[in-house]
């Protein structure tokens, strides 16, 4: 029997394939209300300083600190000040001015006196404690001054990045671009989910999985179809993938069956199509059609998904900017065996500082899949790996 390919093989053979397709540094200007999640290709600064102008910190009375030096002391209002005032005021001497959070502190006053320190009396408002200069005012610049940068480059945007951005006034940012990302799901048996099951289907589960993966890892899936075990009808959709997308997907169709469309269609277009000494997901391959690389991915779903997380997730990740995801080491809590020549990705749950199998190997078991949160990565010439040893565990 011919040696199977080892899962670093693969991986080397993918990435070259695939990663100058996805290396181009790219860049788009998406409105700052799309931005989240994307990574910035260039810095954001501000134009003008943060906050842009004195301010009040809490709603009370703008006052000068040497009227407030010796309290309690009882001194008039001339008016209140709105956060959305129109024109500057001053502040006369021995004057209060009453103010909203936010509103812009007048010419004159040096701090701000809480209300919770003041009492309204006939002909005026008694100040209670003494306030220092300063005291509750934000001045101009105090939080950025003009041209800093609020958001660097390369920055995966969380909400609070947005919240700089937005602050700097800032109506859009420029990110990397996404790789667009196809998918195929192949088999007759498959039918949409929620479509009533006849006989021997199974509702897609490769479909919208990959797809679901490719964005997460920050790809934009421009197309997701489910083709039949017709090599005609896949090829029609394997043409429209390839003039839409950076990278096609496929699942199914690369094994050893009578009904191997993917197989039957991209070997004789120089695919290679292979065993990986893997478990789940043996049968792989890969091609390039019209210069567009197609990854093809084994047909049962938990093999899909390992598969993508192992051999694509790495790539399509550093193509945006997001960082890589480590494996970690940590002890395993129950004893585990695995077939010798293999390197097993059994699914786990992390506890405590250990790391639980859960569901078994087979490739078929969704749901099971879906409880765990790593992948154990099970050395290919370990065919037993008792509890307490240290395993290497790759986070989901």
């Amino acid at each position: 029997m011919a040696r199977r390919r080892t899962v670093d093989e693969h991986a080397g053979r993918i990435a070259a394939l695939v990663g100058p397709t996805l290396a181009r540094p790219d860049s788009e200007q998406v409105p700052l209300a799309a931005a989240l999640g994307r990574v910035t290709s260039e810095p954001v600064t501000t134009a003008g300083p943060l906050p842009p102008f004195r301010n009040a910190q809490m709603d009370g009375y703008a006052a000068r600190s040497a009227d407030v030096r010796r309290t309690p002391v009882v001194l008039p209002v001339d008016g209140v000040v709105p956060a959305a005032a129109s024109a500057a005021q001053t502040l006369a001497e021995g004057h209060l001015l009453k103010v909203m959070t936010g509103a812009p502190v007048p010419e004159g006053a040096d701090c701000v006196v809480p209300v919770e320190q003041t009492a309204e009396e006939d002909g005026g408002v008694r100040i209670l404690r003494t306030v220092e200069p300063g005291a509750f005012v934000r001045e101009a610049g105090s939080d950025a001054l003009p041209g800093t940068v609020v958001v660097p480059a390369h920055t995966h945007l969380a909400p609070r990045h947005v919240a700089a951005a937005a602050a700097a006034g800032v109506a859009e940012v420029a990110v990397r671009r996404r790789p667009r990302v196809a998918v195929i799901a192949t088999g007759a048996e498959v039918v949409p989910p929620g479509a009533p099951l006849a006989l021997g289907q199974v509702h897609d589960v490769n479909g919208v999985t990959l797809a679901a993966l490719a964005q997460e890892a920050g790809a934009e899936v421009v197309l997701v179809d489910l083709t039949p075990d017709d090599p005609g009808a896949f090829e029609r959709t394997l043409q429209r993938a390839v003039g839409a997308a950076d990278l096609v997907l496929t699942a199914g169709g690369v094994s050893k069956g009578d009904f191997e469309v993917v197989r039957q269609v991209l070997e004789p277009l120089g695919a290679d199509v292979t065993e990986i000494a893997m478990q789940p997901g043996g049968p792989q391959g890969f091609a390039s059609v019209r210069g567009v690389p197609v990854v093809c991915l084994p047909g049962n779903p938990v093999s899909a998904q390992v598969s993508f997380t192992v051999f694509l997730r790495p790539l399509l990740r550093g193509a945006v900017g997001l960082p890589p995801i480590p494996a970690v080491s940590m002890t395993l809590a129950a004893a585990v065996h695995s077939p010798k020549g293999k390197r097993q990705w059994l699914r786990g749950v992390v506890k405590a500082g250990s790391v639980y199998p859960v569901g078994g190997a087979g490739s078929h078991l969704v749901v099971a899949m879906a409880g765990a949160d790593v992948l154990i990565d099970v050395p290919a010439d370990a065919d037993f790996v008792g509890a307490g040893s240290t395993v290497s565990v790759l986070p989901l």
